[in-house]
């Protein structure tokens, strides 16, 4: 079975239509693939030239569920009406979960970031996810992040608490105080996350005992 893939793909790739000297080129399916990969992080063209090939020798199951998979992502997946998550339904499953205390919110930059929190298995309230942080040589201003909700949320009372949760970079910072100067007049105490984390990197890239050390340690913004 792979020996036939890689004679179709050989065939392919040296195939040139009748009257013509030109050889498959950029626009066919196999150079479109490999364009499509190169585009996801950390993946150059050498990387999306073996994932291409890998996917032309694999079981037409597997490459057929792998995009199945990705269609599912795309239509299904959307932002929980409250916390701004990715979820399949209405509510993510952390703001369904009568458990979790919903007086306590810890504002994140990605949903990255709330994983890697959710790891440390230490808190128990509920997060808001900003989809980005303020970069304003980027273009990334207030009405790009969903800033507008989380005042809303606040708004309508039961917050106790707001955690600044954003990466310790620059632009992280300058977003924890954009919203402190945007929550300041409405009452709530908010704290950040104790600067156990190294600073210029992300949570994502932290274990779950500096995750956890860190949120133990939030002090007054």
């Amino acid at each position: 079975m792979r020996g036939t893939c890689r004679y179709v793909v050989g065939s392919l790739l040296s195939q040139k239509r009748v009257g013509d000297v030109e050889e498959q080129g950029p626009s066919g399916a196999i150079a479109r693939l490999t364009q499509e990969l190169v585009k996801l992080p950390g993946v150059g063209p050498k990387t999306a030239e073996r994932l291409t090939h890998h996917l032309l020798t694999a079981k037409r199951s597997e490459v057929l569920a792998l995009a199945d998979a990705l269609r599912a992502v795309v239509e299904r997946v959307r932002p929980c009406r409250q916390c701004c998550n990715l979820t399949e339904g209405d509510l993510c499953s952390l703001c369904a979960d009568p458990r979790r205390d919903a007086s306590v919110i810890c504002v994140v930059e990605q949903p990255r970031d709330l994983s890697a929190l959710e790891r440390a298995g230490t808190y128990r309230g509920l997060y808001h996810v900003l989809h980005g942080r303020l970069a304003p040589l980027e273009g990334v201003g207030p009405e790009h992040l969903t800033i507008d909700r989380l005042v809303d949320r606040v708004k309508r009372g039961g917050v106790r608490e707001v955690i600044m949760a954003t990466n310790p970079t620059l632009e992280g910072d300058g977003t924890s105080l954009y919203l402190s100067s945007v929550l300041a007049p409405l009452g709530v105490p908010l704290t950040r996350l104790a600067r156990g984390l190294p600073s210029g990197s992300g949570l994502e890239f932290a274990n779950s005992q500096m995750l956890a050390d860190a949120l133990e340690g939030r002090r007054a913004f």
